[in-house]
C-alpha cells in the first residue's frame, strides 16, 4: 500500500498551495484513496476519502476543504451533499445532482480515479463528464475533458519495471490541454502536481476493462 507526499501549486503561476499526504491500496470494492492537506504554511486545511468500486466509479467521496464538506457518490449519475461547519446539522446544506461521470478537483485521487474509471488501451480517447469541486468552497460545477492514452513506458527500478502511463487531458470548453504521468495509482507528475515522497511502490495493476 503505497503512502507519500505531494507538493501543490497553481498550474500557472507556480505558486505553492500546500501538500497532500496520501495512502491508497485496492480494496474490496475496488480502489481506495486518503490523504490529508496543508496550506504552504503546513496549516492543516482538509482531508480526502475516495473509494471506487470495481468498474472505477466513485461509489463514496468525502472531501473536506476548511469549513466546507462534501459527501457525495454514484446514484444515477453522481449526487452529493455540501455542508459548513457552522450548520452541524445540515439544515442549510445543499444537494445536488448530475449525469456526469466523476468527480474532479485539486487532489491528485481525482486523476488516478478518472484513469481507472477510463481503462484506455495505449492509442486509446475517451471523453467524459465531471463534476468539479473547486476550493477554497467546494463549489461544484460541471466539465467536459477529453483524454487519451498516448502511451506506456517501462523504466527499470530496483522493485522491478515501472510503467508510466502518459495521457493528454484537454478541457472541451476552453481548449486547454496538459499532460499527466501516472505509475499505477500514483500521479508522477501534472500540473500544479509534484511527488515528492513514496514510501512503497505503486499498485500497477491496471483494471480489466
Amino acid at each position: 500500500m503505497p503512502s507519500g507526499r505531494y507538493s501543490l501549486h497553481d498550474p500557472h503561476d507556480d505558486t505553492p498551495l500546500g501538500e497532500e499526504r496520501f495512502s491508497c491500496a485496492p480494496g474490496p470494492a475496488g480502489w481506495r484513496y486518503t490523504s490529508q492537506t496543508s496550506t504552504a504554511d503546513g496549516t492543516p486545511d482538509g482531508a480526502v476519502d475516495l473509494t471506487l468500486d470495481s468498474l472505477g466509479r466513485p461509489l463514496r467521496l468525502q472531501l473536506r476543504a476548511g469549513d466546507w464538506q462534501i459527501r457525495g457518490g454514484t446514484l444515477d449519475g453522481l449526487a452529493w451533499v455540501r455542508t459548513h461547519a457552522s450548520d452541524p446539522d445540515g439544515s442549510h446544506a445543499t444537494e445536488g445532482h448530475d449525469r456526469a461521470h466523476a468527480f474532479t478537483g485539486r487532489s491528485p485521487a481525482f486523476l488516478v480515479a478518472t484513469a481507472r474509471l477510463l481503462r484506455l488501451e495505449p492509442g486509446g480517447k475517451a471523453r467524459l463528464r465531471l463534476v468539479a469541486l473547486t476550493e477554497p468552497v467546494l463549489a461544484p460545477r460541471t466539465l467536459d475533458q477529453g483524454w487519451s492514452l498516448d502511451g506506456i513506458e517501462s523504466h527499470a527500478t530496483d522493485n522491478g519495471p515501472l510503467l508510466v502511463e502518459r495521457y493528454s487531458v484537454a478541457d472541451l470548453e476552453t481548449g486547454e490541454q496538459y499532460v499527466v504521468h501516472l505509475a499505477g495509482d500514483v500521479v508522477l507528475a501534472a500540473p500544479g502536481v509534484e511527488l515528492e515522497e513514496l514510501d512503497a511502490p505503486p499498485n500497477q495493476q491496471r483494471p480489466s476493462g
